[in-house]
């Protein structure tokens, strides 16, 4: 059997971390959703940047936006809409067959409204109107100001994607912002079933970001624990999840039918070569997970992953190696709070960059 497809007997969703025209004109991805179970598909600006820069069905589309009196970004927004539109429509078949549990194309905001309460809900609004499709997810990120507007936006029965999470002390403050915006959605007569949201742990930078200092540290036992951080605190988030979402704090929500905020794995593409390529998918499979692969990764596991459930094995390992990491004076909440605000950064100059090409 295709891995791929085997990991979906553990309850977990592959999505592609990846959109552009050449996958939908080309047809890839509906080869993806055909032959791979792929069910989803996440974007950010990133993405879109290389995307229109290298794709050549924006060429035609571009020039006429070009040549609009609107602003770059409702020209970005006017280019890339149709999209995620089309991508929608290609797992629609999923949202459907899975009762609105899986099936999702995600679409930020813009990273300068990071710190923008009022902006992002304007936003987020917008571009789900903009797109129009059942399907889509609205991308926000789990800065403070953003967790408070997620939470607005659940309470108004939007589905969100948070994102740009890297930490457990991320992951707390959005199931609870989640578990929030539920009750009142459903207080003010809103439809249990119809939310869906998933919160988007990073994985690859926290690793690049740890072995950096366990390396500056440079002591045997430092250098043993490189390259296992990431999985030991997501099989420790997972844990978390189970506690907040199938336990006391959710149980009335779950009877009426809201959905849990499943955790999602993002930036699983490893970025160390020593390690195995597929190292974020093989170690973090389970029910009501996601995995956002990107495609390399997604080739790689393909061809020689295995498939087998493996995010709720070894927490008491994972738990070993962030007390380690403590008594070397490394703390991963800390570590979480720096990368979100490079992360935010690092998005702010894609978005930037991508910008420019409208102009």
């Amino acid at each position: 059997m295709n891995s791929l497809l085997a990991i979906k007997s553990y309850g977990q969703q592959i999505w592609l971390d990846n959109l552009s025209r050449t996958l939908l004109r080309e047809g890839g991805l509906k080869r993806l959703v055909a032959e791979d179970g792929i069910n989803g598909v996440t974007s950010n600006p990133s993405i879109f940047h290389k995307a229109v820069s290298e794709s050549p069905y924006y060429k035609d589309d571009l020039a006429l936006l070009k040549g609009s009196a609107n602003s770059a970004e409702a020209r970005y927004e006017a280019l890339v809409v149709p999209d995620v539109r089309e991508a929608c429509d290609i797992l629609h078949a999923s949202y459907l067959d899975s009762e609105g549990d899986a099936g999702y194309v995600s679409l930020e905001v813009s990273p300068h409204l990071a710190n923008d309460e009022e902006g992002t809900v304007a936003a987020a609004h917008r571009l789900r109107a903009a797109v129009g499709r059942e399907n889509v997810l609205i991308k926000v990120p789990s800065t403070p100001t953003s967790i408070r507007a997620f939470e607005r936006l659940t309470a108004e029965g939007v589905n969100v994607n948070v994102t740009l999470m890297f930490s457990i002390r991320h992951q707390e403050a959005v199931a609870q912002a989640y578990i929030r915006g539920a009750r009142n959605w459903v207080e003010t007569g809103g439809d249990p079933r119809s939310l869906k949201s998933v919160a988007s742990i990073f994985l690859s930078r926290v690793d690049t970001h740890v072995d950096k200092k366990l390396e500056a540290i440079g002591s045997a036992a430092a250098l043993a624990l490189r390259g296992m951080s990431a999985v030991s605190m997501s099989k420790l988030a997972y844990r978390r999840y189970q506690e907040s979402f199938h336990g006391p704090a959710f149980a009335d929500l779950a009877k009426l039918g809201v959905r849990p905020q499943y955790p999602l794995w993002a930036s699983t593409g490893t970025k160390n070569s020593a390690y195995r390529d597929v190292l974020y998918v093989e170690t973090l499979i389970g029910a009501e997970t996601v995995n956002t692969v990107p495609d390399a990764t997604l080739a790689a596991f393909r061809d020689h992953g295995v498939a087998e459930c493996t995010v709720s094995k070894n927490t008491g390992e994972a738990q070993a190696h962030i007390d380690a990491l403590a008594k070397l004076d490394i703390n991963l909440d800390e570590v979480g709070e720096q990368l979100q605000i490079e992360g935010v950064n690092l998005f702010v100059e894609a978005f930037d960059k991508l910008l420019a090409l409208m102009e």
